[in-house]
């Protein structure tokens, strides 16, 4: 990395490292077990010079004999081609042995040392342009702070509404999550969510979104402060578990905030009172099945027309960017921009108008 200070390293892995998709096992990882090879062919050719030493002749020794030194010295000169000549086959079986095993293993031994070489510089290479080129290209992206149930799902949710997977980023520091989101498709910054540098290394200041689902209420605060600092645009979406966090989390620069506990035990009491309405509320929020909870833009030929009277569900209206029931009398008639939050059937793209009404124009404010 290009980073000039070294910040403390956590104890599962460098902080603010960069894990893209379908990453392969280390590139050290690879040069270790291929020299492991090579020692064992070095090991097996020395072995077999000593075991037939009978049939080779050393020219620089009176007696001639070759002994374990000679069998050592004469394997390293002939598997790295340098071959002095001192020590030779004479026997037609130490020939052929020569001949059939030892260049073969000569050849491995080159081709393991030389090719894990280019190899691991080849890999290293290919990863640092793969980082470079990602950073490039991130902008207008999605950072999940959290890697967990809520920010699996936020993710399933964003994707299958048309974001691409390699538009997200997530920080985590855990290892476990970090592995689960790379299998995912997902990009990953290994750290903890509160620090500048790991979100910096997220590209947060270029960030559109942001979803924060970290395991504490104040570790969610101190990222949404944090992201805020380096992000003053970017659309900040905060799970906390208690209901009194909530303003503090406003206060701190959330956009949005989903309490969690009380919608599910929301949804808990709901079933307890009416299985069937259980069930309903269940389906809403159940991606894929059955009814879907939607925003899309008001169409041309809506303009004008009450909420009640459209084929969609409308269950509230956004306008100028202010939230209004069905039957507020402010959305009595429809205006140009108005924005609809409507239930319908979960089959059709959920931010698309309903089949027949694709080719209408939107019902756009006048420049």
């Amino acid at each position: 990395m290009d980073e000039t200070t070294e910040p403390r390293q956590p104890a599962d892995g460098p902080l603010g490292e960069i894990s893209l998709p379908d990453r392969k096992r280390s590139p050290w990882w690879e040069l270790g077990r291929r020299l492991l090879f090579a020692l064992g062919i070095l090991v097996g050719t020395v072995l077999l010079v000593w075991l037939d030493r009978a049939g080779y002749r050393d020219n620089t020794d009176p007696t001639g004999e070759v002994d374990l030194i000679d069998s050592i010295y004469y394997t390293t000169v002939t598997l790295s081609t340098t071959g002095y000549g001192d020590i030779t086959p004479f026997a037609e079986r130490a020939r052929l042995v020569n001949a059939f095993i030892i260049t073969p293993a000569r050849i491995a031994f080159l081709v393991l040392l030389i090719g894990t070489t280019l190899e691991v510089l080849a890999t290293q290479g290919r990863e640092m342009f793969r980082v470079a080129r990602w950073r490039k290209n991130m902008n207008d992206h999605v950072v999940v702070i959290g890697y967990g149930t809520k920010g699996r799902s936020a993710v399933d949710t964003l994707a299958r509404n048309g974001i691409e997977r390699s538009s997200f980023v997530v920080v985590d520091p855990k290892p476990i999550a970090r592995e689960e989101a790379n299998a995912d498709g997902l990009a990953v910054i290994a750290g903890d969510g509160t620090r500048r540098e790991v979100l910096r290394r997220a590209g947060i200041s270029r960030a559109s979104q942001v979803i924060i689902t970290t395991d504490h209420d104040a570790n969610t605060m101190m990222a949404t402060l944090t992201v805020r600092q380096q992000n003053a645009d970017a659309y900040i979406v905060a799970a906390v578990r208690e209901h009194d966090n909530v303003p503090l989390l406003r206060q701190s620069g959330a956009d949005s905030v989903v309490t969690s506990s009380e919608a599910v035990g929301r949804l808990l009491g709901l079933s307890s009172l009416s299985p069937t309405l259980g069930s309903v509320m269940e389906d809403l929020m159940t991606y894929g099945a059955g009814l879907e909870v939607a925003e899309r833009d008001l169409l041309l030929n809506e303009v004008g027309k009450a909420p009640q009277t459209l084929p969609d569900q409308v269950i509230a209206v956004v306008r100028d960017e202010k939230v209004y029931r069905y039957f507020d009398p402010v959305v009595t008639l429809l205006a140009r921009g108005d924005r609809l939050i409507v239930v319908r059937p979960s089959k059709e793209k959920p931010w698309a108008p309903r089949p027949g009404t694709h080719e209408e124009d939107r019902a756009v404010e006048d420049e």
